[in-house]
């Protein structure tokens, strides 16, 4: 038996049962002859990360096998060190937010921004969609008045410009709208002053986002969402886990398709924040809704994660 299909085996044992539910992907070129990180890119393969992600937690596989001078089939690599994040203090870097931003609604219009804010919602985001500038504008605009006179902290989605303009705490952005800015728009936003969290959907994505130093990381979709056309397969708890333990030196907010009663699981991941659309916007008596969603993320009683294997 080889060296790779050794180490291979003894991931796949070690670890399995945490990523359960995923179909096997292809495994992808290799990029190095390192045996570790041969063994590590097929079995994050056969565990059902995609390509990117596989190459990803590879090389991090790698990497600690040279720091620490040996092969470890566990525990899972997490340490920022060996995926490349910067090391604190970061030299790259938004200005930050708090750790724990509690219930964050995310919203399709001011109206509702201000309704949620009144509410008590401690984290909103304007999520407006419409290809009129002017209209934009306005929308924004009138979120940051919503806001006034209670303490929610209003985030942007997409509109980095206009929330610059308005005067709003931050501005949320997917990884395309992230790849579309230009260095000199990335640099005028951070001189800004505002807030930047970042959409992530795997282990490739996270270290994308890390490079410019967010003030905070969303993590998802976790369960499936009818929201919006997902690019990736819901992450599932297992995984949230896993990116929980990796980008912990962030804020970390956790999305997609999650419900009151998946609160708990999820929380014990060690994400500070649970993003909702559905649970409120759809509510019969959405000030009800999150007041209920409020006392779930403050009860102390949350199902703590598995250690990792």
């Amino acid at each position: 038996m080889s060296d790779v299909h050794a180490m291979l085996q003894q991931i796949l044992q070690n670890h399995a049962a945490a990523f359960p539910g995923f179909p096997a992907q292809p495994t992808p070129a290799s990029t190095s002859p390192d045996p570790v990180y041969q063994a590590a890119l097929q079995a994050c393969s056969a565990l059902g990360f995609i390509a990117h992600d596989a190459e990803c937690v590879a090389r991090a596989w790698q990497a600690r096998s040279v720091r620490t001078g040996r092969f470890a089939p566990t525990p899972w690599p997490d340490e920022p060190q060996d995926f490349g994040l910067q090391p604190a203090p970061r030299r790259i870097a938004f200005a930050p937010c708090p750790r724990q931003l509690g219930l964050y609604a995310v919203l399709p219009d001011a109206a509702w921004v201000g309704r949620m804010a009144r509410a008590g919602v401690p984290t909103v985001q304007l999520r407006f969609k419409s290809d009129d500038p002017a209209a934009v504008a306005r929308e924004v605009a009138a979120a940051v008045q919503a806001v006034q006179g209670t303490p929610a902290l209003l985030f942007i989605n997409d509109h980095w410009r206009q929330a610059i303009e308005a005067g709003a705490y931050g501005v949320h952005l997917g990884q395309e709208d992230l790849d579309a800015l230009h260095p000199s728009d990335l640099q005028e936003l951070q001189a800004s002053g505002l807030r930047l969290g970042i959409s992530t959907h795997g282990y490739a994505e996270m270290v994308r986002a890390d490079a410019v130093g967010p003030s905070y990381v969303a993590l998802g979709a976790v369960f499936p969402t009818t929201l919006k056309k997902m690019a990736t397969a819901p992450q599932g708890v297992g995984r949230l886990a896993a990116y929980a333990r990796l980008m912990g030196g962030y804020p970390l907010v956790a999305i997609g398709g999650i419900g009151a009663e998946q609160f708990g699981e999820v929380l014990g991941t060690g994400v500070g924040s649970i993003a909702v659309v559905r649970a409120l916007v759809n509510a019969p008596d959405p000030e009800a809704a999150a007041r209920a969603l409020m006392a779930r993320l403050a009860a102390p009683q949350r199902i703590q994660p598995e250690s990792a294997p």
